[in-house]
């Protein structure tokens, strides 16, 4: 009895203790700072009077969403993931056999027509000679020359419409807008190509863009803005590794604020915030920069000079 009196007596400070501790433990925890968010903070300009910020690598050309004009099955890919290719370079094929087939229609009806009106000036011809002898009517030569007029009307017509079946054609064959690199791929042989989903917000066939140079996204809070200027020396950090810099060359300030999307996990980061967004270029050369991207960036406000290599 005396033994469980003893027990009593000292285990319940311990338990107490021990309690203690672990709601310690777990308050200190929860008061640490999360490594991804830290990783996601961005660093503090290297420039003595400059601003932080953060970029999202775009193609310099933008976003180049590659539809179609024509519907139908693709036939052809000529293109690879990262392949880069020049103005006017075939990036897919619609089946085109059918436009092939109307094509020749149209040449027949075409030749057709010219036969008719070779006809009918032949005809006229043999009138005007007539004519000048008296030997016709006026309203027979005034026929014939009406005849002539409505055989050359049709010539013109089938050119037209031999001229829509060669542009609807060649529309079968997608090609390169600009220089650039092909980014995405989402589309296969056998698939079919629909004309209506060219639309805003839809995923394009191909993704395509220029590369050379790449552009910089940057978002600078509405508060700071006032301090941004044009023609400063910014440089770009690649998150995580502070070492892979990229020197950054103003392009343009978007005149717009527009309400920020780009999230850096700073748990005192406001939602709500407006940014105007600086337009930088840089060459990428070897480094291992992607687009769609993020990077840390920080421009130096104390200067307005211009960028040197």
């Amino acid at each position: 009895m005396k033994g469980l009196t003893m027990l009593k007596k000292y285990l319940i400070p311990v338990l107490a203790l021990a309690g203690f501790a672990l709601v310690l433990f777990e308050i200190t925890n929860q008061h640490q700072p999360d490594e991804t968010v830290q990783q996601n903070t961005p660093k503090q300009t290297p420039f003595p009077d400059g601003l932080a910020g953060t970029g999202i690598v775009e193609a310099s050309s933008g976003d180049i969403a590659i539809g179609t004009q024509v519907s139908g099955i693709i036939s052809e890919v000529y293109v690879e993931r990262g392949s880069e290719v020049q103005q006017g370079d075939p990036l897919f094929k619609i089946d085109d056999q059918m436009f092939q087939a109307e094509l020749a229609t149209r040449r027949a009806e075409k030749a057709a027509a010219e036969a008719t009106r070779d006809e009918a000036n032949y005809e006229l011809g043999l009138a005007e000679a007539l004519h000048a002898k008296s030997i016709i009517s006026d309203e027979d030569y005034r026929k014939r020359l009406y005849t002539t007029k409505h055989a050359e009307a049709e010539v013109a017509r089938a050119t037209a419409t031999e001229k829509a079946a060669e542009v609807t054609l060649q529309r079968a064959t997608i090609r390169a807008p600009c220089d650039g690199q092909v980014l995405q791929i989402n589309i296969h042989p056998g698939e079919f190509a629909d004309s209506s989903s060219n639309t805003a917000g839809s995923t394009p066939l191909i993704r395509f863009g220029s590369v050379h140079p790449l552009y910089l996204r940057v978002d600078v809070d509405e508060y700071d803005a006032w301090r941004l200027k044009s023609d400063t020396p910014a440089i770009a950090q690649l998150r995580g590794h502070p070492e892979i810099q990229a020197k950054l060359h103003f392009v343009r300030i978007e005149p717009y604020l527009v309400p920020k999307k780009t999230l850096t996990g700073n748990s005192t980061e406001r939602i709500d915030t407006r940014v105007v967004q600086a337009i930088y270029s840089f060459d990428r050369g070897e480094l291992p920069i992607y687009l769609g991207q993020e990077m840390d960036v920080s421009i130096d406000t104390s200067t307005a000079g211009q960028l040197t290599d």
